[in-house]
């Protein structure tokens, strides 16, 4: 469990990031390359993306597995990183003391690391430039092509995250951000192998949604700068320049053929009655369809008078992008 304590100050220092970040979406892209777990849609990813890598890539894997970047991987520094171009030179930035903890904590006990990693571990110039041409190539191939999906899904988390801050306050807003997370007093409580407790003192924290990834929230906390939260959004599938996945069986395979119905249907606004007999189902049944679609973010409803109109949300539409 990660436990992150707030003073006062903290929680009127709580950010959302504005837009985007690359290099997380990128390190995030390859430690969901290197999990290896059964999810099927991620399965047939993995295979499509391992295919199609070139061999620029292998020195991103020496540093980034599924446990984790190095810090100096995750520059969130204000004003940088903000285009998929700045991010090798927000890394090259990254204090050499950083650089060299991180490294040295990557390998402990491990074997002993290549030699261009030796190298970078002595701030060799050569070594950062094979860094950079990794980083570049890892994101044309794996990022780039789903990146304005990555920055429509981002508009509409932010956007999600600002209306419930507005509506319940900072620390609701805060304790529905990841399922299974409380806000106790001041300490916000976040399911996460092991044991980590921070204090910001001060600092403040900075969310930052993750759209290639389905782990746990994933913490950079680094001394003087606000600690920086990503977590696991969007529509928990692999993205795809066409949509979250690229056929209607794939898609059914994890929502369902009824709910993949539904969702097509919700492209207008239906009562629960009307919905129920476009998809020839009782009232009960689309009536539940659609609440399990409305936890998952896909479908919002709102009653008017005796009825209840469900339409379907811009999340629910980019997953359906490509599959219609």
């Amino acid at each position: 469990m990660i436990r992150i304590r707030f003073s006062a100050a903290d929680f009127a220092r709580v950010r959302f990031a504005p837009r985007p970040v690359p290099l997380q979406a990128l390190n995030t892209a390859f430690m969901m390359l290197f999990r290896g777990d059964d999810h099927l849609l991620f399965g047939r990813w993995r295979q499509r993306l391992l295919r199609t890598l070139p061999a620029a890539v292998e020195p991103l894997g020496d540093l980034v597995t599924a446990a984790g970047a190095p810090l100096f991987l995750d520059e969130f520094g204000e004003g940088r990183g903000d285009a998929p171009e700045d991010g090798p030179d927000a890394v090259r930035a990254a204090p050499p003391g950083l650089v060299r903890a991180e490294l040295e904590r990557v390998y402990a006990g491990h074997p002993a690391p290549p030699p261009w990693v030796r190298d970078l571990h002595r701030g060799d110039a050569g070594a950062w430039q094979v860094l950079r041409r990794a980083q570049h190539a890892a994101f044309e191939a794996a990022v780039r092509p789903v990146w304005p999906l990555v920055q429509d899904l981002h508009r509409a988390e932010f956007t999600r995250h600002a209306l419930a801050a507005a509506e319940h306050g900072v620390g609701a807003a805060l304790a529905a951000l990841v399922p299974g997370s409380r806000l106790r007093g001041d300490v916000w409580e976040l399911p996460a192998p092991g044991e980590r407790d921070l204090a910001l003192d001060g600092r403040g924290v900075l969310l930052l949604p993750a759209f290639q990834w389905t782990g746990h929230p994933l913490v950079a906390s680094l001394p003087g700068r606000p600690l920086v939260l990503s977590y696991a959004a969007g529509p928990g599938l692999p993205l795809s320049p066409e949509g979250a996945d690229g056929t209607d069986g794939a898609l059914a395979e994890v929502l369902g053929r009824t709910r993949v119905a539904v969702l097509t249907v919700l492209a207008q606004e239906h009562t629960t009655s009307g919905l129920a007999r476009r998809l020839g189902v009782s009232n009960a049944t689309a009536s539940a369809h659609a609440a399990a679609l409305r936890g998952a973010g896909l479908v919002a409803s709102a009653r008017a008078g005796r009825a209840v109109l469900h339409r379907r949300t811009d999340l629910g539409s980019l997953l359906l992008r490509g599959n219609g």
